[in-house]
């Protein structure tokens, strides 16, 4: 029964992966970490409580029963008794496969699910919104304990730590799907007033200062993109801004939640950020759909900081922190 019902759960395990790679559905990492935890801690538990001692009990009555009938026969004089069963006793010990499976990678699975939540959580870059600090197939790592402590899956924070500042780059829930995570860097901070005109960014009133920086060659696009040297706050970085290139904002209203601390024209977008929200843009800025676009992410919504490329395999070269 155990097996059979083992087998269930690797099924939907596995129709459940697939749908998520092959796209039929959007996959939770960290909810399916915590039922993998669970289940299999739970086979864990049954393993050490139940099943390890029943088969040692079946293993020691096998050897009682072996020795039981040596010492009859010894009593009848009959020394030399065929039969070895050490190999019977080690079938009893052996675990089925089933709680190998289960039971025996659950401190694997703990593991990694308390790294994950608590410390550090990898991420793909899976587009070129944050060229050129990240690009597309940089594999990062993500603090996740710099602005605090949550609990996983519901991610809810229950102890503070650092609070997000200009510059910052961080890994967040996209507000209009929280199912999908998103990277972008922080431009405004609670109570900012943030503008971007005219492919101008201003903070608080304050013109943000950029340099040129040369030219950057898109290998999708096989182009040369200007880039630029931008400071904000105490971090400075490269961003991407092609002065022939003319966005579009759209009309007002916007339909993101408090879009009414936004206004809108032809020349670009200025946000009031309200409390307890922040103002996201991308690197990329021609090419990164981003607070400019639908709005705020809450506080509730942060997942970490990201700091470190840990690997890229189209080049090595990759690898190391970022600001």
């Amino acid at each position: 029964m155990m097996s059979a019902l083992t087998a269930a759960l690797g099924a939907v395990l596995l129709v459940y992966g697939g749908g998520w790679y092959l796209g039929y559905w959007i996959g939770n990492f960290s909810l399916l970490l915590f039922v993998l935890a669970l289940v299999t801690g739970a086979y864990w538990v049954a393993e050490r409580f139940r099943f390890a001692p029943a088969r040692q009990a079946a293993a020691e009555a096998l050897a009682a029963q072996d020795a039981q009938r040596r010492a009859g026969l010894a009593k009848m004089g009959i020394e030399k008794v065929d039969g070895d069963i050490e190999a019977a006793r080690h079938r009893l010990l052996a675990q089925p496969w089933w709680l190998d499976w289960t039971a025996g990678l659950f401190p694997v699975i703990l593991a990694v699910f308390l790294l994950r939540s608590f410390l550090f959580e990898p991420f793909k870059i899976p587009s070129g919104s944050m060229i050129p600090t990240l690009l597309v197939g940089d594999l990062i790592l993500v603090n996740k304990f710099h602005y605090g402590v949550r609990l996983p899956v519901l991610n809810t924070k229950i102890i503070a730590n650092h609070d997000p500042k200009p510059g910052d780059v961080m890994v967040f829930r996209y507000p209009v799907d929280t199912r999908v995570d998103y990277i972008k860097r922080v431009v405004g901070v609670p109570g900012d007033e943030v503008a971007y005109l005219n492919q101008k960014l201003t903070v608080n009133g304050k013109p943000i200062e950029t340099r040129a920086d040369g030219d950057f060659y898109e290998e999708d696009s096989m182009r040369y993109v200007p880039r630029f040297t931008e400071k904000l706050g105490s971090v400075e970085h490269r961003i991407l801004v092609n002065p022939k290139y003319t966005p579009f904002y759209g009309p007002d209203p916007k339909t993101f939640p408090m879009a009414e601390a936004c206004r809108y024209s032809a020349e670009g977008v200025v946000c009031k950020v309200p409390a307890g929200h922040y103002f996201m843009m991308g690197d990329n800025r021609d090419n990164s759909q981003d607070s400019r676009f639908w709005g705020f992410v809450p506080d509730q919504n942060i997942v970490g900081r990201a700091f470190l490329v840990w690997m890229n395999f189209g080049n090595l070269k990759r690898i190391g922190s970022f600001d």
